[in-house]
């Protein structure tokens, strides 16, 4: 399966034909595509007991990404974080089954720090065995391949791109993860028809290769998102 999405199930009213099940927002959302990211956990803690609710709205193959808090990654910037990760971990992981993958999103200020790094995935990982992808934003990042590879971390392939290496899926290469933010303007443009054929033929490569391939559309403020994954969707299939 490929997990194609959107960061968050609003719907607007632009595509309502597109999801005309009963239900929730994330229940209509969730009758039409397999994945969602949850950005808002990013900025809020979310009690257990959501997770839990989200989870029971879905049906069994979907699946949640969900981001780290930007206490971790933009206040901690990685350091000093076993009680806040096990927080995070403790409300997150009652998605059950349904939590597919964790997120962590860098700042762009945040270098590669080859000893801290480490330290922060391998307490990530001795917690958390799931899926993990990493959105680095720096440009040193390109240095720690090896590690990402060693302990299981995917490198997001962003667009648009803030280094040279980050266009491309890298990192651990039994994980892809496209998180599509929108160009030329950031969260608000859409992607060409041209762009999301050649996009699904390199999606379904990785898929074909084995690699749990994940597909995130990032470009929701101005409603391009839904537009964008509901023509991929078509391209896919």
């Amino acid at each position: 399966m490929i997990y194609l999405g959107c960061a968050g199930w609003s719907l607007s009213r632009q595509y309502a034909e597109d999801f005309l099940q009963p239900g929730s927002h994330l229940q209509r959302y969730a009758a039409r595509f397999v994945a969602v990211e949850i950005n808002s956990s990013f900025y809020r803690a979310h009690l257990p007991a959501t997770y839990a609710r989200w989870a029971c709205s879905v049906p069994e193959h979907f699946r949640f990404a969900v981001k780290l808090p930007r206490l971790l990654t933009h206040q901690l910037r990685l350091e000093d974080c076993e009680v806040a990760l096990e927080t995070f971990l403790g409300q997150c992981q009652q998605l059950g089954d349904r939590l597919g993958c964790l997120l962590v999103q860098l700042p762009p200020s945040l270098d590669h720090d080859a000893r801290r790094d480490r330290r922060f995935f391998e307490t990530l990982r001795q917690r958390y065995a799931g899926s993990v992808a990493v959105e680095p934003r720096h440009a040193s990042w390109q240095t720690a391949q090896s590690m990402l590879i060693d302990l299981r971390i995917a490198q997001v392939a962003a667009s648009p791109s803030r280094f040279a290496a980050d266009a491309q899926p890298a990192g651990w290469p039994g994980m892809v993860y496209w998180r599509l933010h929108g160009e030329p303007r950031m969260y608000h443009s859409g992607y060409s028809q041209q762009y999301l054929q050649q996009l699904a033929e390199r999606l379904q490569r990785s898929h074909a290769a084995g690699a749990a391939t994940w597909c995130i559309f990032d470009n929701t403020a101005s409603g391009a998102a839904l537009n964008d994954a509901l023509a991929l969707e078509r391209y896919l299939s």
